[in-house]
């Protein structure tokens, strides 16, 4: 049988993932490291981390299913999203790479505007200028470090540096480069205009690529590191959350992809280019050709959860906390929980927003407290839908990632938006959608769709249970606390500071 492998480069840790020509997942190798933060508001990682976890990864899978690299048709890449990674003519880093929870650029992002406009810039790739793009990050580089920039011959993003080890070759999806800030939306290609109007020289950009499009071979340096055989094709793959897209099967219009994960993702394909028209959603290619997405991003979802475990009951598991919500009615007896615990990003891109608990009375006891946990981040879920909702007409939520193991966080969710949801998916969905993308990049499927159809695993449909107007209610409030607090928020991370 021939197996199809996705490499997913994250923030902490590389898996790879093999399936089978049937799409089912047989293994999965998993490889982790951590992130630097030398100053306050940098996020960076040695490029070199990637590569090591790669081969670790993938020699990993190989043997947990017991095979030979020479088995493994295709392989998939995906990972995250926007960090800036600099080579030199040689292919050497530069420096390490500036990552996309990196906050240290908003003086670049007011430059952007100024040079382009705010309203031309969201026209033409789809995003406001925000701290976690590509874009900014560069332009840090030249204004802070020009002998670096100097330097540099090749930008790329994190998962491509894998592939310039894996291929020797220099390129990018379309679904990645999309979120660069430099993408035309519409023509899925740089935009001359952007580029221009922020001085990057065109040379050092990659080359663009559909996600199922083979971008190179495995070289017989990569195969000797590895495992794999060498001349196995590379496709370009997706960035994380297009990949999980495909890993889930949002392919199509109107289905909708929520990842319940550390920060909290929803995501819909779109059949033509669609823009928030004041940038508080982000518009990217998706990994399949012809098809974009949109994609709203709440910082603290699973990860507020799990802040509220360790900082207010950490002698207490999950499922405890779970049973202590469940006894609990909706809207937690008037209790409302912000999410903003690191700030936000979607729909309010504010770094000094903060988490809050806004209603509390002696009543409320430990398991009102973590409900109101799992309605906050449902609101903050919410929020993305509403936006979405505009202008696309949606249908079910395909709930992944951590958070989606509780039942009751499902049915608040389900609730919440007034929605069925139901749990699709492997736990490395992202992974997934990478290999679904390599077997269809060289013919073991005939299209995104077929495989999609014989790899997504769906679960059972969970129905709102009728308490959708006693939450509409409470996202109302929800709603008016940020405006109400944005200004406390702003002098209280004064004095953090």
């Amino acid at each position: 049988m021939t197996y199809y492998l996705g490499v997913d480069a994250s923030t902490t840790a590389t898996k790879a993932l093999l399936m089978d020509g049937g799409g089912s997942v047989v293994a999965v190798g998993r490889s982790d490291y951590g992130f630097e933060t030398p100053r306050p508001l940098w996020s960076e990682q040695a490029p070199h981390l990637w590569w090591e976890a790669t081969v670790d990864a993938i020699s990993s899978a190989l043997r947990t299913a017991g095979i030979d690299g020479g088995a493994v048709g295709a392989v998939g890449l995906t990972g995250q999203m926007h960090g800036l990674v600099l080579l030199d003519e040689a292919g050497e880093v530069l420096r390490p790479s500036i990552l996309w929870n990196d906050q240290r650029t908003q003086a670049e992002c007011d430059e952007i505007r100024d040079r382009i406009g705010r309203r031309r810039l969201i026209n033409t790739t789809g995003n406001d200028a925000l701290t976690g793009f590509t874009a900014p990050k560069i332009l840090w580089v030249r204004n802070n470090e020009p002998d670096v920039f100097d330097r540099v011959a090749h930008i790329l993003l994190p998962k491509d540096y894998v592939r310039y080890r894996l291929t020797g070759g220099i390129a990018v999806d379309r679904a990645g480069a999309s979120g660069t800030l430099l993408f035309d939306l519409a023509k899925r290609n740089w935009s001359p205009e952007v580029i221009e109007a922020l001085d990057i020289p065109a040379s050092v950009l990659p080359p663009t690529h559909e996600g199922p499009e083979v971008t190179g071979v495995v070289t017989g340096k990569a195969a000797s590191a590895t495992g794999l055989r060498r001349g196995t094709p590379v496709v370009a793959g997706g960035g994380d959350q297009a990949a999980n897209g495909v890993g889930v099967g949002a392919i199509t219009p109107g289905v909708v992809a929520m990842s319940l994960g550390t920060s909290g993702v929803v995501f819909t394909a779109t059949d033509r280019p669609v823009i928030e028209p004041e940038g508080r959603l982000h518009a990217f290619c998706h990994a399949i050709p012809d098809t974009w997405h949109l994609m709203g991003v709440m910082l603290s979802a699973a990860g507020s959860f799990r802040w509220f475990k360790d900082a207010l009951a950490p002698d207490r598991d999950f499922s405890a906390l779970e049973a202590a919500a469940s006894v609990v009615d909706p809207t937690s007896n008037g209790l409302v929980f912000l999410p903003y615990l690191s700030g936000e990003r979607t729909p309010h891109p504010d770094p000094t927003a903060r988490g809050a608990f806004v209603g509390l009375t002696v009543r409320h006891d430990l398991g009102h407290l973590a409900r109101a946990v799992m309605e906050g981040v449902a609101f903050g879920l919410r929020d993305s839908v509403e936006l979405m909702a505009n202008d696309i007409d949606l249908g079910e939520v395909r709930v992944s990632g951590g958070g989606a193991a509780s039942e009751l966080w499902l049915r608040i969710i389900s609730d919440v938006l007034d929605r069925p949801v139901r749990v699709v998916g492997t736990a490395e969905s992202a992974a997934h959608g990478a290999a679904i993308l390599a077997a269809t990049g060289v013919g073991a499927f005939s299209s995104v769709r077929e495989a999609c159809e014989s790899s997504v695993e769906i679960g059972e449909v969970i129905e709102p249970s009728g308490h959708a107007e006693v939450y509409q209610e409470a996202y109302g409030v929800y709603r008016d606390l940020y405006p109400d607090l944005r200004r406390s928020f702003q002098r209280l991370s004064a004095l953090d500071d």
